[in-house]
């Protein structure tokens, strides 16, 4: 965060203040000594945000695939070499442009959308475990609180939030909780994704891909991300407003 002086227009009058204002860098990747990808984020917990970008978008398995990162902070590169050393030829991937603030974009390999398999029933929790995770949640971010300006995401059990992030946008946020679970070696398959926005196709297929059972937002889901849900038995919740949410699919596992 940066401080700003600022005017305040109240009352027809200008008043002179000075306000947090949340930072934005635009972070390059390179991939094998090849430009993949610049993304707009905010300028915190890059190695995650790194990690979770590669292994989302299919380039990595784990934390072993990466052989070293170097994160230049001055020009804001991010320096990658995998252990696949072909593998922005060999990987067949699609770009595809994310419905996010600003424009984003994923990759995805159109086999594991073909391959898409079902996500069993390995948890279960009760409705107000959600709620009271979600209150938490929305309580936990510093920089929101000053700035109003960035997304959080979380990476919860059944009792508490394990890992926080925020960045400006919802996707960056959600591929930090994944890279800092992937360097922790934390295992998804028991784990609750909360997100700040809406759930799009895009955010429901990065769940997918770390085989993480449910997904909850204060917000709204699409009709896309509806109907992977279902065909994957992801449980996604949206609308958790006071003691109630609406459940879209995976109805299972709420107890």
């Amino acid at each position: 965060m940066k401080n700003f002086e600022i005017i305040i227009f109240r009352d027809q009058r200008k008043i002179k203040k000075n306000d947090w204002i949340t930072e934005e860098i635009p972070l390059t990747i390179n991939l094998n000594e090849k430009e993949l990808v610049t993304l707009l984020c905010s300028p915190m917990d890059l190695k995650e945000l790194v990690f979770g970008f590669l292994f989302t978008s299919g380039f990595i398995k784990g934390k072993t695939d990466v052989k070293n990162l170097i994160i230049n902070q001055e020009r804001w590169r991010a320096n990658v070499d995998v252990v696949n050393e072909n593998i922005t030829e060999k990987l067949f991937f699609k770009r595809l442009y994310t419905s996010g603030c600003g424009k984003g974009v994923i990759y995805y390999n159109p086999l594991d959308l073909i391959q898409r398999m079902r996500i069993p029933l390995t948890l279960t929790i009760k409705g107000e475990e959600i709620i009271s995770l979600l209150k938490e949640f929305q309580r936990s971010s510093d920089e929101f609180k000053k700035t109003g300006a960035v997304h959080s995401a979380a990476l919860c059990n059944q009792e508490k939030i394990i890992i926080l992030k925020d960045d400006i946008g919802r996707h960056n946020a959600i591929d930090k909780i994944i890279g800092a679970a992937i360097l922790a070696d934390i295992n998804f398959e028991d784990k609750i994704i909360l997100t700040s926005g809406r759930i799009s196709s895009e955010i429901l297929l990065k769940t997918n891909r770390c085989k993480i059972p449910l997904i909850a937002s204060g917000s709204a889901p699409t009709n896309q991300a509806v109907k992977f849900a279902r065909e994957l038995n992801i449980t996604l919740i949206g609308f958790i407003r006071g003691n109630r949410m609406n459940i879209y699919s995976g109805e299972e596992r709420i107890k």
